[in-house]
């Protein structure tokens, strides 16, 4: 057996020997002569009592207690020790043993919008990356095993574990996340890439209360980064939603007209949305007429807060009572009590709250033109800006599925895409965008760029050469017609490219200086900012000339994540293109526009490569035909790889430097929120 290691049984016999002693508060700072565990910065139970040579009393939240009559659905308080699991996970904190209490306030664009780093500070999931970014640690799961081929994994949860209305959490509430919602047309319209091997679904087996197994239709020894690293949990309460579904609950329809739906199907919808995105709105703004009536105003959490109040203007959360982490003290976590997440459309606005110190965390939609104001007011704010450097670069593609059919044509002309990136002068990009910061390189899907892509690949035609683009434009008939210094299209029409936008992931400026450069060569356009929801649905209608965000993923993700090489190369929330390619694919043919050879191509090498065991030479191959394609097909172009802000209050504790700006790993998860705390 190939296994990655087993903690809790495996350590139990090492827990007999433990004295009656209190447990030292031990952190990362001060180890206080405790031996490291076997996983960085926590510890199992059993663990860390025989290491530590002491028998761990628990404590809790003296205001528990309040806050858990806050949580609609929550009946009262057992003890904690009937509360927490019989394994906890115990948490080294970085600096201090906190302080509880205090409300962490938030700031996002709006519902499902530049929300993703507030999510992340509450987040869990079966396993996590610690804070170096390659060592994947414990967390829901206490251990895990994989078999000799990568085509079967086994979690194994903890003992006792609960959700946060007190139901038990058991390998049932994993095998109904993935056999009744990730996979059920019904809830979610099409499933995931990320719940898919090759295009193929697993299986997921409750062999008991507390072994869960994944069974893989071909190896991929990714599936378990995915865990780490994804918004997706791979969980869901069996309990609650399962009362609402028609293959758990025979009485489901009914149990769902009696709160006011038609199907079991549209109660689940108002609980868990359409998709697996986790601040899909609840009850309390999709339903505000039926919540009164339903059993609570949100699913139960196995996170370390739970929703509470949700308007248009923001969502309010406190601690989850049932939380599953303690501090070496014995503490439950989480230390802050209360979260407040508010929404503001307007960039400006949004920066003169973080300059104004009205906010405690933000790193999402935070771009490095707002850097030299924050970082001139950190001093009377209290706050700190560190900039690090992001994963994702700003990138442009443009859309080669264009309902109109002579700007199809151009587009879909690989020179035209070529002399477009040759026109991008990216080394003034980086100066009047990026302070000099940055690194011009064309998009490559991986990022950072692995050992085996040499750098000729990561620097395809990422030279500014405008003749060069001028020569190309003229070659495939793109000329000025009408003399007015703008080209028209190969067919005579006018050619205005509309560029749409939205800065919670790539900044106006940087799209204005690529629209110059474009004029320059004769290309008409127009910048507009947009909000990220019209962006959105502009993209997925297929109306957008061209699409422009932050892209780019590290192998780490991509080992588990294969959409970047599927169309339409990505998901809702970020940047797509060949929306038609997409619908071909989804609709085996029936709809949309058959992709060339090379898309297919890709498809394939991805599948490849996700079977195939990391960093050896059958890998590396793979790897390198996949950058080198997605590279010279030019279908996304990109620009500057650099650095951007992470903001956070100074007065908030253990927070930890990040060595990355960056959704990929999950924003805060691997810096362990639960552990902050106030000290004011």
């Amino acid at each position: 057996m190939k296994s990655l290691f087993y903690s809790g049984v495996a350590l139990l016999a090492l827990a007999t020997g433990a004295s009656a002693a209190s447990c030292p508060a031990v952190t990362v700072a001060d180890m206080m002569g405790v031996a490291p565990g076997a996983f960085p910065q926590q510890y199992e139970l059993s663990e860390f009592q025989s290491l530590a040579n002491c028998e761990m009393e628990f404590s809790a939240n003296p205001d528990i207690e309040a806050m858990n009559a806050r949580i609609r659905g929550n009946g009262d308080l057992p003890a904690l020790a009937d509360r927490l699991p019989a394994e906890p996970l115990v948490v080294a904190p970085y600096d201090a043993i906190g302080s509880y209490g205090g409300t962490l306030d938030a700031l996002s664009n709006a519902t499902e919008s530049g929300t993703s780093d507030f999510m992340s500070v509450r987040h869990v999931n079966l396993v996590r990356y610690s804070d170096d970014l390659e060592t994947i640690v414990p967390n829901v799961a206490k251990g895990w095993e994989w078999n000799e081929d990568f085509t079967q994994l086994t979690f194994f949860l903890r003992e006792g574990h609960k959700w946060s209305d007190g139901a038990p959490f058991t390998a049932e509430d994993v095998e109904f996340w993935y056999e009744n919602l990730a996979l059920d047309t019904n809830v979610i319209a099409s499933p995931k890439d990320y719940v898919l091997v090759g295009g193929e679904p697993m299986t997921v087996d409750a062999v008991d209360a507390t072994t869960v197994r994944f069974n893989l239709p071909a190896p991929k020894p990714g599936l378990l980064s995915h865990f780490a690293n994804h918004y997706a949990q791979g969980f869901q309460p069996k309990h609650f939603l399962g009362q609402f579904h028609p293959a758990v609950d025979p009485n489901a329809d009914a149990n769902a007209q009696a709160l006011g739906f038609e199907t079991g199907y549209e109660a689940i919808a108002a609980y868990y949305g359409s998709s697996d995105w986790m601040d899909t709105p609840t009850p309390m703004l999709s339903h505000p007429d039926k919540v009164a009536g339903m059993p609570a105003d949100t699913t139960p959490t196995l996170e370390s807060h739970i929703l509470i109040s949700e308007t248009t203007e923001g969502r309010h959360l406190v601690a989850n009572p049932y939380f599953f982490q303690v501090d070496t003290a014995g503490n439950q976590l989480p230390y802050i009590n209360e979260q407040d997440e508010l929404f503001v459309g307007e960039s400006e606005v949004r920066l003169l709250k973080l300059v104004n110190a009205e906010v405690d965390y933000k790193s999402q939609a935070l771009n490095l033109d707002y850097a030299p104001l924050l970082l001139e007011n950190q001093e009377t704010g209290n706050f700190s800006v560190d900039l690090k450097p992001e994963i994702a670069l700003a990138t442009f593609a443009f859309n080669v599925t264009s309902a109109d059919e002579g700007k199809r044509e151009a587009f879909g002309n690989l020179k035209f895409r070529q002399a477009m990136s040759l026109a991008i002068n990216r080394d003034e990009i980086n100066e009047v965008v990026y302070f000099g910061l940055g690194r011009p390189q064309q998009y490559i899907a991986f990022s950072p760029t692995p050992s085996f892509v040499p750098e000729e690949v990561e620097q395809y035609l990422a030279q500014f050469d405008p003749d060069a683009a001028n020569a190309l434009l003229d070659e495939i008939g793109m000329v000025d017609v009408d003399g007015d210094g703008m080209r028209e299209l190969p067919n005579g029409d006018r050619l205005v490219l509309n560029l749409q936008v939205a800065t919670q992931a790539i900044s106006v400026k940087l799209v204005e200086l690529v629209g110059q450069n474009w004029k320059d060569v004769g290309i008409d356009n127009t910048v507009k900012e947009v909000t990220t929801d019209e962006y959105r649905s502009a993209q997925s209608s297929n109306q957008l000339d061209v699409t422009m965000y932050a892209k780019g993923q590290p192998l780490a993700v991509i080992l588990g994540i294969s959409e970047l090489f599927i169309p339409p190369f990505d998901n809702y929330f970020n940047l797509r293109s060949a929306m038609l390619w997409g619908e071909y694919i989804d609709s085996d043919g029936a709809a949309g526009i058959k992709p060339p050879d090379y898309v297919y191509g890709m498809m394939d090498d991805i599948n490849a490569f996700q079977s195939a065991i990391a960093g050896s030479d059958e890998s590396n191959e793979i790897g390198l035909r996949l950058a080198r394609t997605m590279a010279e097909s030019q279908l996304f172009i990109g620009t500057v790889k650099a650095v951007a802000p992470i903001y956070h209050s100074n007065t908030l504790k253990n927070f930890a430097e990040f060595q990355t700006q960056s959704y990929a790993y999950y924003r805060t998860y691997p810096y362990r929120a639960t552990q902050w705390y106030f000290d004011e």
